[in-house]
């Protein structure tokens, strides 16, 4: 009988590792599942270019639906897997029918977190998250319109930076006291915040959001504070979940995600996962992490598909992430703690500097602010957990190629 694989999740991560098993050698039934109704497809330009409509949402996808089918590879849309049956690897679908396969991938991602408040069922309150819901929100960024984004994390940053770009009046509310300070620290984050100040855009911060008002559709937002805030659309980014439902019900070991080992397979021999839901070791970043990037789905998929072919090679990778706000691309690799020690490279008042985060001398991460070369440049001194000296870091007189010859 011809060996088959199932997919759970037809996003970036599962495409991806549907493409790899092809692109490996593998002749065998490939079922790749997803509950949109569109194919699988990249998510970083939905809170970029969608938004500003400088392309078209079809753009984002990884191929056309008849590419996939070209490969021999069987995409079911708008279908939900409901249940696996872990011994017999028997997958029930929401349409009643039935998939059989020799080893699942899980890459069933996650779900934006709800705001708990009264008023967030309201006609024009959003998420973003899918094709659909940039679609959504592109459609009401109106010039003069008053936009309301409730999370400065760097989804609603982007969402704030593309409204303000679209003739917005924005507002964005922060529960801590700066923007993105567990990842960026307090000061890269009021660099940030004062960035979305010079442009516009009303920051107000340890602000919390009490309830939101409107007769249908949304008027207003009021903050735990009192404060009314007039709003036609309000666009909600507080993070996202992990999807484990399905590897719970499988009895899959899950912390933060779905456990998986460095091959990507799960508690269960014969499932994998990967992508924003698989939890992982990493050895560069020195523990388990869940990382929720476009570099990571695309990389750890790939790495997964060729585990289940049998390869024996460990993922482990520097983890890479930008955002674009405004003239302003930033770009991050390795994992910033606001606890390490800090050294700049350039001028932070030029919108054009790196920030080098060191514990005991070794370089754990970089941020950059309009220098993606010293991000790439540095990369492997992250992977190498090379000791370096805090002086040459901050020399722009260095070359960052040459440190510790």
């Amino acid at each position: 009988m011809k060996e088959s694989i199932a997919v759970v999740g037809a996003n970036l991560a599962g495409g991806r590792a549907a493409q790899t098993l092809r692109k490996e050698g593998f002749e065998g039934d490939i079922h790749l599942i997803g509950m949109e109704s569109h194919p699988p497809y990249e998510r970083p330009v939905l809170s970029k270019e969608v938004l500003l409509e400088n392309c078209d949402p079809a753009q984002a996808y990884l191929q056309t639906e008849d590419a996939w089918e070209q490969q021999g590879i069987q995409l079911r849309l708008s279908t939900v897997v409901t249940r696996i049956h872990r011994q017999s690897r028997q997958l029930e679908l929401s349409d009643g029918g039935l998939v059989r396969a020799n080893k699942v991938l899980l890459c069933t991602g996650g779900r934006v977190r709800r705001l708990p408040v009264p008023g967030a069922e309201l006609e024009g309150v959003e998420y973003l998250r899918t094709i659909d819901d940039a679609v959504a929100v592109r459609d009401r960024l109106q010039t003069g319109a008053p936009v309301v984004v409730i999370g400065g994390g760097f989804i609603g940053a982007e969402v704030a930076a593309c409204a303000k770009l679209a003739g917005c009046e924005v507002t964005m509310l922060e529960a801590e006291e700066v923007p993105l300070w567990r990842v960026l620290g307090h000061e890269l984050g009021g660099i940030l915040c004062g960035i979305h100040r010079d442009q516009g855009v009303h920051v107000k911060t340890k602000t919390t959001v009490d309830r939101i008002e409107g007769n249908g559709r949304v008027t207003n937002v009021v903050t735990s504070e009192g404060e009314r805030i007039e709003a036609s659309t309000v666009v909600i980014g507080v993070g996202i979940t992990p999807a484990t439902e399905l590897a719970e019900g499988a009895g899959l070991e899950v912390g933060n995600g779905i456990m998986v080992n460095g091959f990507c397979e799960t508690s269960i021999p014969g499932i994998y996962a990967a992508g924003d839901v698989a939890n992982h070791p990493n050895a560069i970043l020195g523990g388990r992490v869940r990382l929720e990037s476009w570099q990571n789905a695309q990389k750890q998929a790939a790495a997964a598909a060729k585990s289940m072919l049998g390869e024996s090679k460990a993922f482990n990778d520097v983890p890479w992430f930008w955002s674009d706000q405004y003239d302003l691309n930033i770009q991050m690799s390795g994992q910033p703690d606001p606890t390490d020690s800090i050294v700049y490279r350039g001028d932070k008042s030029s919108r054009s500097f790196s920030a080098f985060f060191l514990r005991d001398g070794v370089l754990r991460s970089v941020v950059a602010f309009n220098r993606a070369r010293d991000v790439k440049r540095t990369m492997t001194y992250i992977a190498s957990r090379q000791i370096l000296e805090p002086a040459q870091l901050g020399d722009e007189s260095v070359d960052l190629r040459r440190l510790g010859d």
